[in-house]
C-alpha cells in the first residue's frame, strides 16, 4: 500500500469515525454549511436587492443571477480540468494558475456586481469547488479504495493521489473563504474601497499563506 492509499485510509477513518450513516458523514464534511451558504446567497442577493449596483454595471437582476451561477459552475469546471491536467502536477505552476484565475474572477465580478456581492460570489466559487471536491473526487476515491481492499484487489493509485491533492487544495481555499466572510464587517476597508478587487485578492493570498502555516505546524 503506497502513501496515497494510506492517506485515504487514515482520512476515511478520521472523517467518518462515529458517523453511523452517510448523511452524518457528509454533514461532518461541510456539505450542510455549503447548502446553508447557498440558501443565504439566494435569499440576500438573488431574491433580495444586494446583487446589482447601477453605479457599477447597469444590468438586470436576471443577467446578474446568470453571471453568478455561471461563475460558480464555470469555476468548478476550470479548476477540475486544470487539477487533472499536467498543470496539477506542479505545485508552483498550479499556484500561479490559481492566482491568475482568482484575480480574473475578482476583477470581473467587481465590475458587474455590487462590491459586497462580488466578494461573496468569489467565496461561493471557492465553496463550490471545495464541496464538489469532496463529493466528486475525495469520497468516490475512498469508496473505491475500500472496495478494492475488501476484494483484495489492486487500487488505482492515481485516484488516491488526486483525492489527496484535492484535500490539500480544500485547505488552501477554506481560510480565504473565512477572510471573505469577515470582509462584510469592514466595508470601508474591503468591498467598499476603490481598490476593492485588489484588496480581495490580497485577502485571498494572505489566506493561502495562513493555510500553508496551518499545514506545516
Amino acid at each position: 500500500m503506497d502513501g496515497a492509499q494510506r492517506w485515504l485510509l487514515h482520512r476515511r477513518e478520521t472523517k467518518i469515525a462515529g458517523c453511523r450513516t452517510r448523511a452524518g458523514a457528509l454533514v461532518s464534511l461541510g456539505s450542510a454549511d455549503y447548502v446553508a451558504g447557498v440558501v443565504l446567497l439566494v435569499l440576500v442577493y438573488y431574491v433580495g436587492d444586494g446583487l446589482i449596483d447601477p453605479d457599477v454595471a447597469d444590468i438586470s437582476k436576471q443577467a446578474g443571477i446568470a453571471i453568478g451561477v455561471a461563475a460558480m459552475v464555470g469555476g468548478w469546471i476550470i479548476y477540475d480540468l486544470a487539477a487533472r491536467s499536467p498543470l496539477g502536477k506542479s505545485q508552483a505552476a498550479f499556484a500561479g494558475f490559481g492566482l491568475v484565475m482568482t484575480a480574473a474572477a475578482a476583477w470581473g465580478l467587481t465590475h458587474v456586481f455590487s462590491g459586497r456581492a462580488a466578494y461573496i460570489h468569489v467565496g461561493a466559487i471557492f465553496g463550490t469547488i471545495m464541496t464538489l471536491n469532496v463529493w466528486m473526487r475525495i469520497l468516490p476515491a475512498q469508496r473505491k479504495m475500500i472496495a478494492a481492499a475488501a476484494a483484495a484487489e489492486k487500487f488505482d493509485a492515481s485516484l488516491g493521489a488526486q483525492a489527496k491533492l484535492r484535500s490539500k487544495h480544500n485547505t488552501f481555499m477554506a481560510v480565504p473563504v473565512v477572510f471573505l466572510m469577515l470582509s462584510n464587517h469592514y466595508p470601508v476597508a474591503t468591498y467598499g474601497n476603490r481598490y476593492g478587487w485588489e484588496i480581495m485578492l490580497s485577502l485571498i493570498v494572505a489566506g493561502w499563506g495562513v493555510a500553508k502555516l496551518i499545514r506545516e505546524f
